[in-house]
């Protein structure tokens, strides 16, 4: 009787254990392998930490294209406090957000985007000369 419950709770265990190493081993791959990696330039609306369980910081980026076009919105992610900080010190600023996208990240837990920050730069404005007519001629 003791060896066929012993030999049940094994198979039990396995049959538990087995799923949950394989979600780990997935969600490792997922976070740890770059889809594609790039950069965005504009300006940072929001910036705020969300969550029940797991807190990330989440945020908005302003795309600026050509003056009287829409301007599209960047949704990202932030994992690192140090790189939120320097984000969170940026916002209303024209900046350039550094970004890796990871497809397939099981849970929102890590993330709700698939873009997460990895570096910020604050863009100087450069200064615009204006350049006279006659200048051209």
């Amino acid at each position: 009787m003791l060896g066929g419950l012993a030999k049940f709770l094994k198979y039990s265990i396995g049959l538990i254990l087995i799923p949950i190493g394989l979600l780990a081993l997935y969600t490792w791959a997922t976070l740890t392998w770059v889809y594609s990696s790039g950069e965005r330039a504009g300006y940072v609306q929001k910036l705020s930490l969300k969550g029940w369980v797991c807190k990330t910081y989440e945020g908005e980026l302003v795309l600026v294209s050509m003056p009287g076009t829409q301007a599209e919105k960047f949704y990202f992610s932030v994992r690192d406090k140090a790189v939120a900080k320097r984000i969170n010190e940026t916002v209303g600023k024209r900046v350039r957000l550094i970004y890796e996208e990871h497809v397939g990240v099981p849970t929102t837990c890590f993330g709700e985007t698939r873009h997460f920050i990895t570096g910020v730069e604050l863009l100087d404005n450069p200064k615009i000369e204006m350049i006279q007519k006659d200048e051209l001629e």
